[in-house]
């Protein structure tokens, strides 16, 4: 689709430019608005849910969300190009979220909020960890969960703070179900052996996960 709006004439579409204004919506064609505004119901109440697991109040998790989609007005058209359009907005959403949470604790280094917590013991559920002795040490417990890789505890807030399915969850991140299912089985193993509570945590081959130092 051709918007017709200086989007096209930047060459590559993979970075927004700084020095361009965005086209308003009232001069965008009727296909374009209709894709926002099902992009926007689609994908709203899953970025509310996550953003309140991130920040834990429903004040702060719509006033990012609304920044998001407000930064995603100003580049629709131009991600209209994409390949990964999903992707894309997944990147703005959480850069909001860190631009929240900085504005709301600039002095605190950023740890999970309470509500992250029942989502991660989920997932150690699932990998089978001793539920009991991990949550007797709750320092050595957020400590493991903050060293999870960020596309790792985004793909367990999803999978199990929201009930997403894999498929779902790949949906909202813009990656395929099989990359969130190794998302999940990466986070299961790292916890695990972050915590000790699993023999097979002593495989050697978990340690040399290229995939794990990658994320980002």
């Amino acid at each position: 689709m051709s918007d017709g709006g200086p989007e096209e004439s930047g060459g590559a579409v993979g970075l927004p430019s700084r020095h361009r204004r965005p086209t308003p919506m009232s001069q965008w064609d009727p296909t374009a608005r209709l894709s926002y505004w099902a992009f926007h119901a689609n994908r709203r109440p899953a970025y509310m849910r996550f953003a309140y697991l991130q920040l834990g109040s429903d004040e702060a998790a719509e006033d990012a969300v609304d920044a998001t989609f407000d930064s995603i007005m100003g580049e629709w058209l131009r991600m209209l190009h994409m390949d990964r359009l999903d992707a894309y907005a997944w990147t703005v959403l959480k850069q909001c979220l860190i631009e929240s949470r900085n504005r709301r604790h600039p002095w605190q280094p950023h740890r999970p909020e309470p509500m992250d917590i029942s989502a991660f013991e989920a997932a150690l559920k699932e990998a089978h960890a001793d539920q009991y002795e991990v949550l007797t040490d709750t320092i050595r417990f957020y400590s493991a969960v903050s060293r999870l890789a960020e596309r790792q505890r985004d793909a367990v807030l999803l999978r199990y703070g929201l009930q997403c399915s894999p498929g779902e969850a790949g949906a909202v991140m813009g990656v395929d179900e099989a990359t969130v299912r190794s998302y999940l089985g990466q986070a299961h193993r790292r916890l695990a052996r972050l915590l000790d509570t699993s023999e097979e945590a002593a495989d050697p081959t978990e340690a040399a996960d290229p995939t794990e130092s990658a994320e980002s």
